[in-house]
């Protein structure tokens, strides 16, 4: 029998929710956690009356500062750091703990730009250590069963790729109420949301991205938007008290956020709910990409971060045929009488022509369509989360789909993104050789 992993963690929003709840539960003999560090103390209170309700003795662990990692990996004998704080601070965090003596574990995207992304590739090259990022979206059984549809060769040799997201006005908006407004925290939603969609696409194409071309912009969020469409001048917008929008988000309303949040401003002043017609947004909300790979396949990609709904539709052409992935997640964003938002998929109206839901087709040449069967589990996003759980507290084993990803991979996913913004930039195609990441990305 193994023993247990030792754990660090480093930032307590709410992202860590998935690693702490595994290693409290289905986790809890794979892996045992010896670290909490986060700058916001309240924060961390949260997570540790949390844990402490879950039956783990929190007086074990030990708590302090991102600053104290170091000691805190020594003082532990920690094995791996798991990290869930600001894209932009991946990086430092990343090289510290591997030169610290521990493996590193990181939510996507690993980081945000070449320089740091050669910081990390250095520290790998030095250290030997191991690096993974977790790409969830892999797991889902809907991509998993198109991924299998393409191993086994049904549309034959892919060569081209149309992938369209979009993100409603719930879940798009909240980009542009957190950090994530500021694209020198994330490097834009082509890197802190699209690398999810990049490094899709690389896995369903086993291919590697060579060169990038983008366009878009902040063409919805921001004052200068709300000031062109003549949004009304609403001084209390973005506060916690007084008449909210459906634009706005009420922490009170949120038991979980109100608690990591709202109650803990006081230690840092973070707003999670800023006005997403403020100032300061330089996050584009609106992008459009096409990437060459290496194979010489083509994708053409579209992001819109303010859609009445939300799904996305990803369509592979082959040399034997075409599969098309359709997905809703959400049909619609509602309005109650009092401008509420009202999110239960329950509630969309009979009439509505649009529903949640999924549809995986494959079409051969000179054959009828065929609906291909989506096995579905347990738990989130079909039961791909307790997969990827598994993968990342046990290990991976033999995966004939090839799920498990590493650090290579995660810089597959951000060199999209880095090339596009360069491309944003300029107004140029860009060369994903040319950015220099210290990395040979080739498959």
């Amino acid at each position: 029998m193994t023993s247990k992993r030792r754990y660090v963690v480093v930032g307590t929003g709410h992202r860590v929710h998935m690693y702490l709840d595994a290693m409290v539960g289905a986790h809890r003999d794979d892996a045992e956690l010896v670290g909490m560090l986060e700058p916001n103390p309240g924060r961390l209170a949260v997570h540790l009356n949390r844990l402490a309700e879950a039956g783990l003795d929190v007086t074990t662990i030990v708590t302090g500062h991102p600053d104290d990692l170091e000691r805190v990996i020594e003082q532990t004998r920690a094995d791996r750091v798991i990290i869930t704080s600001p894209d932009f601070t991946h990086a430092g965090l990343i090289v510290r703990s591997l030169d610290a003596g521990a493996d590193v574990v990181v939510e996507k995207p690993l980081t945000i730009d070449p320089e740091s992304t050669r910081r990390i590739a250095e520290a790998v090259d030095r250290t030997g250590r191991q690096v993974v990022v977790t790409h969830n979206y892999r797991y889902s059984p809907r991509n998993s069963a198109l991924k299998e549809l393409i191993k086994n060769g049904s549309i034959g040799t892919p060569l081209s790729v149309t992938f369209e997201w979009v993100l409603d006005t719930a879940h798009g908006a909240d980009y542009f109420r957190r950090w994530h407004r500021d694209k020198a925290n994330s490097g834009g939603l082509l890197i802190h949301k699209a690398s999810h969609h990049f490094d899709l696409i690389n896995w369903l194409l086993s291919d590697a991205p060579s060169q990038v071309y983008a366009r878009g912009g902040v063409r919805f969020y921001g004052s200068d938007n709300a000031d062109a469409r003549g949004l009304p001048s609403r001084p209390d917008r973005g506060t916690h008290d007084g008449p909210h929008s459906p634009w706005e988000l009420d922490l009170r309303q949120d038991a979980r956020l109100k608690a990591l949040y709202l109650d803990n401003e006081s230690y840092d002043g973070y707003r999670r709910d800023q006005d997403v017609f403020g100032p300061g947004i330089t996050t584009e909300d609106n992008l459009a990409v096409i990437v060459d790979y290496e194979s010489g396949a083509t994708l053409s990609y579209s992001l819109n971060a303010h859609s009445p709904w939300e799904g996305y539709r990803i369509y592979l052409n082959g040399t034997e045929g075409r599969a098309e992935l359709e997905v809703i997640e959400r049909a619609a964003v509602l309005t109650d009488a009092e401008g509420n938002l009202v999110l239960d998929p329950s509630a969309q109206p009979e009439s509505s022509i649009r529903s949640d839901g999924q549809r995986l087709t494959l079409q051969r040449h000179w054959e009828a369509a065929q609906d291909i069967k989506i096995p579905e589990g347990e738990g989130g996003h079909g039961g791909g989360d307790a997969l990827l759980l598994a993968d990342v507290f046990v290990g991976p084993g033999e995966d004939w789909l090839e799920r498990p990803s590493d650090w290579v991979d995660g810089v597959r996913s951000i060199a999209v993104g880095m090339a596009g913004n360069e491309s944003l930039r300029t107004g140029l195609p860009i060369k994903v050789a040319d950015l220099g990441l210290g990395v040979d990305l080739s498959r």
